[in-house]
């Protein structure tokens, strides 16, 4: 059973969301054959099918899970489609596109079309130094920038006049599907707001994109919980745009030129965005990104409890924060209230601890919370896991449910980013999340 909302200011849309969780192909099948076979024989095949021919006909962006976030994708070739994304997120002009494929055939055409191969390409006109990624990663949350073809059909709103475009085969099967049954490459950033945190959930575009467009396809929740690693290899030597799902250990371990890739973006927020007129290589490179209303404070891996619990004395619990409901986001070292919900706190009963109320009005609930009153502020305390993993799948939509809630302020416990590529991408995330960064490396 489809969903419809509406949005009641003037000129809305009617946004509809279609489940989608009986297509699932197994990852092991091919998506297109396991739907021959068996899946448009299910009653939401339709709503696929429906999805797709939006992407093909309609002026307005449609939203869908992959394996890392939601996506708002549009036919990359067709300019007022393309533009209804900037449209929807109310997207900076110059902030490029990733284009998403269903198959590394189907990119291939996309790239060389005559079959007619430039210096340094490989059979299919992919340049050959990302042979060894293609390889390892694709289908994959990896996007690799790539030269942008002679005559080229993508619409100019994709790559803002860049002599490149970022590319990427994702690896979730319903995603690949869709894209096939499209026939067309996809254009999609994260299904959100320009500037909030990414969406994991159909809930979470609802929120953002309600009476902005007209069609979410919901999956259930998105399991890497980070975007893409975006990567160029066109450059020397080869740089992470952007961190993500593949780590840059990861791709250094492919060894020949990729065994000295470089770091090429910076995890502190732009400061120069206003005045920099030139257009970022990749997406997430200048502008503000991932920000809930409420101001974010991060407080780096190497501080202790102790160090914490004076930060917070010091900056948070001041004459002029009373009143002030502050959040407290742990992960690993922190005890619950960062140790400072002992005797004399009051106790609060938590807002979302139990239960939920409509399905795409509040989502699940915030994960292991409670709350207290505390010198004259109320705190929530949140543990979002003390792994990468628990970490990146949890983080955006508890920024998100924090936000519902309406609190003043969020203070996280940050993790190390030296010892794991999801932290690294996590990590980056945060620092420019945050307006105010506390710690000895920060």
């Amino acid at each position: 059973m489809n969903i419809s909302s509406s949005d009641s200011s003037p000129g809305a849309l009617r946004t509809e969301i279609l489940p989608i969780h009986e297509v699932q192909p197994p990852p092991t099948d091919d998506p297109f054959e396991w739907f021959k076979i068996k899946g448009s024989a299910l009653q939401s095949s339709q709503h696929l099918l429906r999805a797709a021919d939006a992407l093909r006909t309609s002026k307005f962006p449609v939203a869908f899970p992959t394996e890392t976030v939601y996506g708002l994708g549009a036919d990359a070739t067709r300019s007022e489609s393309v533009q209804g994304i900037y449209l929807a997120k109310q997207r900076p002009a110059d902030n490029p596109l990733i284009v998403h494929f269903a198959t590394l055939h189907q990119l291939e055409r996309f790239v060389s079309p005559t079959g007619q191969l430039a210096a340094g390409q490989q059979k299919g006109g992919i340049p050959s130094v990302y042979e060894p990624l293609v390889s390892k990663f694709w289908p994959g949350p990896l996007t690799i920038l790539l030269p942008v073809p002679l005559q080229s059909p993508l619409a100019k709103e994709v790559t803002h006049g860049l002599r490149t475009f970022g590319a990427r085969i994702p690896s979730s099967p319903l995603a690949r599907l869709l894209i096939g049954l499209a026939d067309r490459p996809i254009a999609a950033p994260s299904a959100n707001a320009s500037g909030k945190p990414s969406p994991t959930t159909a809930a979470h575009v609802l929120h953002d994109l309600n009476g902005k467009i007209e069609l979410i396809l919901d999956g259930g929740s998105c399991g890497v919980g980070v975007e893409s690693t975006v990567v160029d290899g066109l450059s020397e030597p080869p740089a992470v745009l952007r961190p993500g799902g593949v780590g840059i250990d990861e791709i250094r371990s492919c060894g020949g030129v990729w065994a000295h890739v470089t770091v090429g973006y910076q995890d502190k927020r732009s400061l120069s965005a206003a005045t920099d007129t030139s257009a970022p290589r990749a997406p997430g490179m200048k502008y503000r990104h991932y920000a809930p209303r409420a101001k974010v404070i991060l407080l780096e891996s190497d501080l202790s409890q102790e160090d914490a619990q004076e930060m917070l004395q010091e900056t948070c619990f001041r004459n002029d924060s009373q009143k002030y409901e502050i959040a407290i986001v742990r992960t690993r070292k922190w005890g619950q209230f960062c140790g400072l919900g002992n005797a004399g706190s009051d106790h609060i009963p938590s807002i979302n601890s139990n239960g939920h109320m409509n399905r795409y009005r509040t989502t699940s609930a915030l994960p292991s919370s409670h709350r207290i009153a505390y010198n004259g502020c109320k705190l929530v305390d949140v543990q979002i896991g003390h792994s990468a993993e628990q970490v990146a799948r949890n983080l955006f939509s508890t920024l998100r449910l924090l936000d519902q809630d309406r609190v003043d302020l969020i203070v996280i416990e940050g993790i190390p980013d030296s010892e794991g590529d999801l932290a690294a991408a996590v990590m980056n995330r945060l620092r420019k999340a945050a307006e105010v960064e506390f710690g000895h490396n920060a």
